[in-house]
């Protein structure tokens, strides 16, 4: 089966079968897969512990987010919180320094995550919906 992705109408397929990357993927590789399917349910469920702690109005900033400046003003929040995150990361895993970070290497790939849905979320106009 050849690994070239081609288009047909409108979906992408793989090879001479015309099946999906999704298919190729788990057949493929199922434990990779499954695996990333563990971890997206895992990040989902942190998701919701979180927002039953604080809400949606932590990311909102006080706003509805009805305005495009109100939009802007959440996602910029949410990019700092990523860039914290990415040189927290840089710290755990580049520099290998320690001192004064309680949270693990996986709690930050974990929160980039999340933080990177959320920023979806609130541009595609869903958030606190």
């Amino acid at each position: 089966m050849a690994n070239v992705i081609k288009e047909s109408s409108k979906k992408k397929t793989i090879g001479a079968d015309n099946i999906s990357p999704v298919n190729y993927l788990e057949k493929t590789y199922p434990v990779m897969t499954e695996e990333f399917k563990r971890l997206q349910r895992e990040d989902y469920e942190l998701f919701c512990q979180k927002q039953s702690d604080y809400g949606p109005s932590n990311i909102a900033m006080g706003t509805n987010l009805e305005r495009k400046e109100d939009i802007k003003l959440s996602t910029t929040g949410l990019v700092v919180r990523i860039n914290d995150k990415v040189n927290r990361l840089v710290n755990l895993v580049v520099r290998q320094n320690r001192e004064g970070i309680s949270e693990t290497v996986m709690d930050s790939f974990q929160d980039l995550t999340n933080y990177s849905i959320m920023a979806r979320i609130v541009r595609n106009g869903k958030w606190g919906k």
